[in-house]
């Protein structure tokens, strides 16, 4: 007889565990429900008086999981080196995301938010590799921090909608995929110290951030190269 009740205690610890590894990467709400659904299989009642919690809020834009990001960065690395353009965009993973990062001078003149005409070719090469994933695209403008700051922070602006803008109206990634922001100089990658450091803080930054669940559009990026989204 002992053999049943134990059985019965390792089934449940095994259940234990994998609800624990299931809810790793839960958001705070989606672990108390299963929290009181684990409770429950226990035997133990919630508190009756609990008050019902809000349904969570959707975000339109949002981090990357990490297995994602570099299923993206693997395949956004090769379409660089197809495309030569690795050595005018540095592809990065930043802040959850994968990110395409290009130095002022490829896309404007000093001090300008109008597009260069050499800017042309290469923002329609970033939007035949992004247009096909799975993923919104932010767009980052960014400065360094000489000047007036308000200045800085309307020409980062400004240089992030006038991409926006060119990429809307040459029908190359839908409007409602897209966003534009500007940051002045606040978010230098380097101290601005010299010449050199302000040059490279000078930027415009394409983030790519996740429609919804990752998770679901994983399998998409893990086929083989032939079946890739390029």
């Amino acid at each position: 007889m002992w053999m049943v009740t134990f059985s019965d205690m390792v089934t449940l610890l095994l259940t234990f565990f994998v609800l624990m590894l299931s809810m790793a990467s839960m958001d705070k709400v989606k672990f108390e429900q299963a929290s009181d659904s684990l409770a429950g299989a226990f035997g133990v009642l919630g508190s009756a008086d609990k008050t019902e919690m809000a349904p969570p809020k959707v975000t339109t834009f949002s981090p990357v999981n990490d297995d994602f990001t570099s299923q993206v960065y693997r395949r956004l690395r090769t379409k660089l080196r197809e495309l030569k353009l690795n050595k005018k965009i540095k592809l990065v993973k930043d802040r959850g995301a994968v990110v395409l990062r290009v130095d002022e001078a490829v896309l404007f003149a000093s001090n300008q938010s109008r597009l260069e005409p050499e800017a042309d070719p290469i923002l329609r090469k970033v939007a035949e590799m992004v247009r096909p994933l799975p993923l919104n695209l932010k767009i980052e403008g960014h400065t360094d921090d000489r000047g007036d700051e308000m200045a800085n922070w309307d020409l980062s602006v400004d240089r992030a909608i006038a991409v926006l803008r060119f990429m809307a109206t040459n029908q190359l990634i839908p409007l409602t995929r897209m966003a534009a922001t500007g940051y002045g100089s606040q978010k230098p990658l380097f101290p601005n110290a010299s010449e050199q450091e302000r040059a490279l803080n000078r930027r415009v930054e394409f983030v790519l951030e996740s429609q919804g669940d990752p998770n679901q559009d994983l399998p998409y990026l893990l086929d083989a190269g032939e079946q890739a989204p390029f």
